[in-house]
């Protein structure tokens, strides 16, 4: 059953991702003339209107075919106005950048829905003091709850985590709830190198304190819900662009590279981990579809958008032959980035390696 949700999840980000560039056309009065999801031949297919929908057998992608993208082809008399070709470049860019800008707001619709049900919260109550540490020489104790750190309020875990990791070898003073009374302790964090999600050193502050575990579900109000969804698809776009540089930079191994079959492990296993894991999943997938989108790659919208911004500068359109030569170069390096990653894919699995 969780290898359908997995399935219905990379169906449903292409849908959107498609369904974007389908929205803009229509809006800016371009004549679509086939809606698929999914690639190759078609399965299913119903003509509505002026377009055609279909269901492809390749479920791994999906396209918009629209009047006038390709140079040769003819529509009827009176269609020109209705042309892609034929449209400002203005008009182009914003049926090109729509379909990973669905994405992202996809991303944003999910996170809302997540942050309105409420999201369980690690309380900032210690769960076990390590020998030898700030913590244990400062006295603090198993139970203690942190309420303040230098006059700063301390709601949840990470709250006390953030100043702590940013304030090493310094003074801090904490209020902690201990016995139903306010106690104030003296502590400063040893500094400590560690690596961070790139795999990069970083030094931050210590106490060698360990949380309880305890959690309270905390549910936020529409404003609230609405901020805080934009701010985690903003901070999981950038930490997506700055992947994608350290991946450059050989800072990140190129094995941690997936393909479709590692999505489908992870959404299966996010599937049975529960709904809230399962959702948060698929928008950190609809960002990085997004994201990746807009790489300036021929064959990619980002790339579309490069030569739109090159024939805004230049007041004219490239060549159809540099236009064909760069989008060949851009398959080719899809193909192999995809070959890539279903290499990395098939070795996990013959290794046997866990799952990130």
């Amino acid at each position: 059953m969780s290898i359908l949700f997995a399935i219905l999840l990379f169906g449903f980000l292409i849908f959107i991702h498609e369904f974007g560039h389908f929205v803009l056309a229509k809006i800016n009065g371009v004549k679509v003339l086939k809606f698929s999801l999914g690639f190759g031949p078609k399965v299913v297919s119903k003509q509505i209107g002026e377009t055609e929908y279909m269901l492809s057998a390749i479920p791994l992608g999906g396209y918009v075919k629209m009047l006038g993208e390709d140079a040769e082809e003819e529509g009827e008399p009176g269609d020109d106005e209705r042309s892609y070709k034929n449209q400002s470049v203005l008009k182009r860019a914003s049926i090109v950048f729509s379909g990973p800008l669905f994405n992202l707001l996809t991303a944003v619709v999910i996170f809302f829905f997540i942050f309105s049900t409420g999201v369980p919260t690690l309380l900032p109550v210690v769960g076990e003091v390590m020998p030898d540490t700030p913590a244990a020489k400062a006295m603090l104790l198993k139970g203690d709850r942190i309420t303040e750190i230098d006059g700063v309020p301390v709601k949840q875990w990470t709250d006390m985590t953030d100043i702590i990791h940013n304030s090493p070898n310094k003074s801090l003073a904490l209020t902690v709830q201990r016995n139903a009374k306010p106690v104030t302790i003296s502590i400063t964090p040893e500094s400590k190198k560690v690596k961070d999600l790139f795999g990069e050193e970083k030094e931050i502050g210590l106490i060698g304190v360990k949380p309880s575990g305890e959690t309270v579900k905390i549910k936020g109000n529409v404003p609230d819900s609405i901020k805080n969804a934009f701010l985690k698809t903003w901070e999981i776009s950038v930490l997506t662009i700055m992947g994608i540089v350290k991946l450059i930079q050989r800072i990140i191994p190129a094995e941690t590279i997936g393909g479709p079959i590692l999505i489908f492990q992870l959404a299966e296993k996010q599937a049975t981990a529960g709904v809230l894991n399962y959702f948060f999943f698929a928008a950190v997938i609809s960002i990085n579809l997004g994201v990746l989108n807009l790489l300036p790659i021929p064959v990619l919208d980002g790339g579309h958008l490069l030569f739109l911004g090159i024939e805004a500068v230049r007041r004219k359109p490239l060549s159809e032959k540099s236009v064909l030569m760069a989008q060949r170069i851009g398959l080719a390096i899809i193909i192999m980035l995809m070959v890539f990653a279903m290499y990395n894919d098939i070795f996990r699995l013959i290794r046997g390696k866990p799952l990130p």
